[in-house]
Order: C-alpha cells, then sequence, then structure tokens
C-alpha cells in the first residue's frame, strides 16, 4: 500500500512494471526501497526504521545445468510451487489469496493505511460470499407494471377533515 501511494505515486502501471515485468526471474526480498517517498515516520513505522534493498533472485542453478527460467504462477502451476499466498493487482486494490485455503480473496484497498494489521490466518481472507440472489422460479409468471383503471388515474378527491 505504501509503495502504492508513496514511491509509485498511485501509477499501478508504473507499480506492475517494477515488480512484475522487469523482474527477470523473480524476487529473493522486496525492500524498503518500495517506501521511496514515503513520509519518514510512515516509513519507520513499518520498518522500525531499518532500510534494505529489495533483491532478485539472481544466484539460481538449475539440477541439469541450464538458465533458469522465470517461475509462472497460473491456476495450473500453483499446487506445484509450494506456495501459500497469491497477490493480484487489481484496478481497486491488492487481491489477497490464501492458496491453501481458497481459489480468489477480499480485495484491500489501495487508500488501506499501510500500517493496518492484517492477520496471518488463511481463514481471515476467505473469499467475500457471492451476493445473496435467488433464481426466479419458473412456474411464476413474469412480473409486469401494474395496470391502472381510468378511474385510479384521475386527480384524488382531498379528503374531508372531521
Amino acid at each position: 500500500m505504501a509503495g502504492y501511494q508513496h514511491r509509485f505515486e498511485r501509477d499501478l502501471e508504473a507499480m506492475s512494471r517494477h515488480l512484475i515485468d522487469e523482474v527477470t526471474l523473480g524476487w529473493e526480498e522486496l525492500g524498503t526501497d518500495l517506501l521511496d517517498g514515503a513520509p519518514p515516520a510512515l516509513a519507520s513505522a513499518l520498518t522500525a526504521g531499518e532500510h534494505w534493498p529489495s533483491r532478485q533472485l539472481d544466484r539460481l542453478i538449475t539440477a541439469d545445468g541450464s538458465p533458469p527460467i522465470r517461475m509462472t504462477v497460473t491456476e495450473e502451476t500453483v499446487e506445484e510451487q509450494d506456495l501459500h499466498w497469491g497477490y493480484v493487482l487489481r484496478q481497486q486494490g491488492i487481491e489477497v489469496i490464501s492458496l491453501l485455503h481458497a481459489d480468489n480473496g477480499p480485495v484491500v484497498g489501495w487508500d488501506t493505511d499501510p500500517r493496518t494489521a492484517c492477520s496471518d490466518h488463511p481463514a481471515a481472507w476467505s473469499p467475500p460470499p457471492p451476493a445473496p440472489a435467488r433464481q426466479p422460479s419458473r412456474n411464476t409468471p413474469p412480473r409486469s407494471a401494474p395496470v391502472i383503471s381510468p378511474t385510479a388515474a384521475t386527480t384524488p378527491r382531498p379528503a374531508t377533515r372531521r
């Protein structure tokens, strides 16, 4: 949230390019450089005053000696990658998915205070419930506009006072 709000100045495209498109293989660690531009008090509250750089994965060795390839997470590959959490950048915020618990999750809005404490229990990130809609009964004819009789359409008379 703080990175989106401050370093990337609410530019989701710029943040997506930095975090997703411009990374060669993946991230080993996201650092406090994502807080560049944030007020010092906020950065300090989030990091206890510590500073460390983001680091991309770059010292990978594959079993067969071939060059490592970028890890791509899809619905088909998520099971074999032993991941516990997924994050999807959306226009309205970050969708947080407990991959051990659900296929989708709630969206945390971009305006959320980055200091907000969040639970790390997977059940706390259950997907939002579906809308409480019911299918119409097939035996019930569709509702139409009420029919107004010509006499009811005239201007009503004022009520008599007693």
